[in-house]
């Protein structure tokens, strides 16, 4: 049996912990006990809520939507940060294990989408051996519809910074928001 998303990612945090300063390591363990007290954020859309729609790019930069990529069938659709985030990467590479396969059985289509300029989104696809479609969404359009972005607190930025992560470069409207990571401890 496979390790589950939480086994991986407490399998990973020891190791960065060892390698990062103290002060980076806090500062995004600080932010995302600040978004698990948080709760679900005020203004995500409700269950039921129609999925908004809008204009996504594939991995080669080509204009596409959810509903071309899903073309009349049911779909899943999952948010990550980027291809620099190694829990999404874990996330990712479950999906494709586990949850692809079973949806694919029964019809529907897995769609994964970041805020990230198409290169990231081919990066995360082929880091990854992912067979599912991975698209970036460059206005972050479908997430703030969906009431799902936050912006990395003061801190958390600070120490992106000091480990030469630039949201603002890697992100294809140019700015450090994101949708959430919730992670397990």
């Amino acid at each position: 049996m496979s390790r589950t998303i939480a086994e991986q990612v407490v399998a990973l945090k020891q190791p960065m912990a060892a390698k990062a300063s103290a002060g980076i390591v806090a500062a995004f363990d600080e932010e995302q006990a600040g978004l698990d007290a948080a709760g679900i954020p005020p203004g995500i859309a409700a269950p039921g809520t129609a999925m908004p729609d809008g204009d996504l790019l594939d991995v080669a930069g080509a204009v596409t939507n959810l509903a071309a990529i899903r073309d009349e069938t049911a779909a899943v659709v999952v948010f990550y940060r980027g291809a620099w985030c190694p829990y999404c990467n874990i996330a990712l590479r479950a999906y494709q294990a586990e949850l692809a396969p079973a949806l694919a059985e029964r019809g529907v289509r897995l769609i994964a989408v970041s805020p990230q300029k198409p290169e990231g989104s081919m990066r995360t696809r082929e880091r990854n051996k992912l067979s599912y479609n991975v698209v970036s969404d460059p206005a972050n359009k479908i997430a703030a519809e969906l009431g799902i972005l936050t912006a990395p607190t003061d801190e958390a930025a600070a120490a992106q910074a000091k480990a030469g992560l630039d949201l603002e470069s890697v992100n294809a409207d140019g700015t450090p928001v994101l949708p959430p990571f919730y992670g397990v401890a």
